[in-house]
């Protein structure tokens, strides 16, 4: 028994060991919201760089305005170690500053009242890491089009923006606008986010100056620099005939295709805006600009790479041959963009909800079992090997598709247990538009839920956001007095799991509540017969014969 124990508090320690040797103190220093930090609150960044594209270097400052929100005289900021800082300038004095990997301590020496706004100036150069697989592995994209003309793109969502930019490199905190001040060769056009406000040139080059009038993520800021054709358009919202610029940049040779494929643009924009509210970032307009890399949701300035196929690259589900990074990238405009998670660990408000989103498009124009076909074609990449939520605190990037797709399919499901397509639509609608333009948390949205509903769904969210196994189903068939009975119950749940299920019964779907105790349903069942469920993410395990078997919808 000795033995036993022993080798129990080994196997935990190692186990304990295991989990936090995943993550460093430079995560902790990046994901952490520590007293350097909170100490102040950003309200204006103005970046400046220079980019010469033969040496792949950049070259610039960017002056950070913020306001005290706690007394302190220093304060973290944070750039890639690989970044060279110049200088860090405040009151028109260079102050110390140290590094702690990609975090960069600054000394003011000074006490920093409350409630006051000052400003620092970060002077820096480098050349930016290189992306090794855009958009998923972050970093700057150097490349050449067909008519070998230098062709950048930035992608740093995860990894960070401090890649490239010295900034409060944390979700927690957008600056409540921005400028973005690019210098490139005259021969080429640098697009950024929100409105160009002028153009420079400066000898054989040309300084592009952007404005960014609301709250934007530090991960959403990108430049794309390339010899770009620019075309326009109009969207007219059907919510009050109010007019939106769009504007869209692409290379010379694709500008055909370009036009006949960005007027689904227009569509995609009309089913969000009836659906949640109004696109969220009006005045500065919203723009789709062709990249050498698939995509990304960069606020106001979306990076497109699907090359004017259907689908995912061609591929999609039949009869909904919608441009996936048209649909995705503009869903996430109202989904983390403009309500954006504290904590990568979270990130699943972003995904999830822009996602769900898709079918939600699918629904609209083509009818609801489009929309469960698109869901069932989505549910084949869900893994169910990590929970959705991560830990906190450590800028937790995850890999895993399930808070894409699975995520989906949860709404999906929360949507079917709600039983109420009113109130649902209600939940989707007005959650949105409590956190428009605002960083929410999950237990946000499931307060939301429980309100909306009057019931508790709290069990559910632990089920399907912390657990990565999904539930199952689990029933055998017995005789009873008047004849065949279902006893069914739910197992490989948390506690107090009670999600309902849906039985297609002599023709009629019965909705049966389920909890981790026996339930019983006469169910006449002929010999050899099994229930038909509807309607869930979970599996099925059938006692009598051991048959297992997956669904999603039917």
């Amino acid at each position: 028994m000795k033995y036993l124990y022993l080798c129990f508090v080994l196997i935990c320690t190692l186990f304990s060991q295991s989990i936090f040797a995943q993550f460093t103190a430079a995560d902790s220093l990046r994901g952490q919201l520590r007293p350097e930090r909170t100490c102040y609150d950003v309200k204006f960044y103005d970046l400046n760089i220079d980019i010469n594209f033969q040496t792949k270097h950049i070259k610039g400052y960017n002056t950070i305005t913020y306001k005290v929100v706690r007394g302190f005289n220093m304060l973290q900021i944070d750039l890639f170690a690989n970044m060279k800082i110049d200088s860090i300038v405040h009151k028109d004095n260079s102050v110390k500053f140290h590094r702690r990997f990609n975090a960069v301590f600054v000394d003011l020496g000074e006490m920093q009242e409350e409630d006051i706004t000052d400003s620092i100036r970060v002077y820096y150069q480098g050349i930016p890491r290189i992306a090794l697989n855009a958009p998923w592995d972050g970093g700057f994209t150097w490349t050449k089009d067909k008519n070998e003309k230098p062709w950048l793109g930035v992608s740093c969502e995860g990894i960070g923006a401090s890649l490239w930019w010295p900034n409060k490199d944390h979700l927690s905190d957008e600056p409540d606008s921005m400028r973005i001040n690019c210098t490139v060769p005259s021969d080429l056009t640098c697009v950024s986010n929100g409105n160009m406000r002028s153009k420079t040139k400066k000898g054989e080059k040309t300084a592009f100056e952007w404005f960014v009038s609301y709250p934007i993520n530090n991960y959403n800021v990108t430049l794309n620099v390339a010899d770009y054709v620019h075309f326009s358009d109009t969207f007219v919202s059907p919510i009050d005939s109010s007019k939106l610029p769009m504007d869209f940049y692409v290379l010379p040779y694709n500008l055909a295709a370009a036009k006949k494929q960005f007027k689904e643009a227009h569509e995609v924009l009309r089913i969000f805006e009836k659906y949640l509210d109004k696109y969220p970032f009006w005045n500065d307009g919203y723009a789709l600009v062709e990249t050498p890399y698939l995509g990304m949701e960069h606020q106001s300035c979306i990076a497109y790479g699907n090359q004017f196929m259907p689908g995912y690259m061609g591929r999609h589900p039949q009869g909904m041959p919608e441009d996936y990074i048209i649909l995705h990238e503009t869903g996430h405009e109202w989904w983390g963009n403009s309500v954006s998670c504290v904590d990568h660990a979270e990130m699943w408000i972003h995904e999830t909800f822009c996602t769900y989103m898709e079918s939600v498009y699918m629904e609209e124009k083509y009818g609801k079992n489009a929309a469960i076909k698109y869901l069932k074609f989505h549910a084949l990449y869900m893994s169910n090997t990590d929970p959705i939520l991560g830990p906190k605190d450590v800028n937790y990037e995850s890999n895993d598709s399930d808070m894409y797709y699975k995520g989906s399919a949860m709404l999906h499901t929360l949507r079917t247990a709600i039983d109420s397509d009113s109130l649902w639509w209600d939940i989707l609608k007005s959650f949105y538009k409590k956190f428009n333009t605002k960083p929410a948390v999950t237990e946000d949205f499931i307060n939301h839920v429980n309100e909306k509903t009057g019931k508790d769904f709290t069990s559910f969210f632990n089920q399907y956001l912390k657990q990565s196994k999904l539930p199952i189903l689990y029933y055998e068939i017995k005789e009873g007095k008047n004849g065949p009975q279902l006893h069914y119950k739910w197992v490989n749940a948390v506690k107090n799991f009670n999600m309902p299920v849906f039985l297609k019964y002599k023709g009629k779907i019965c909705k049966l509540n389920c909890s981790d105790q026996y339930n019983i349903f006469d169910a006449n069942l002929k010999k050899g017969e099994s229930p038909e469920f509807l309607y869930g993410l979970y599996r099925i395990v059938e006692n009598n014969n051991g048959v297992k078997t997956e669904y999603f919808w039917q």
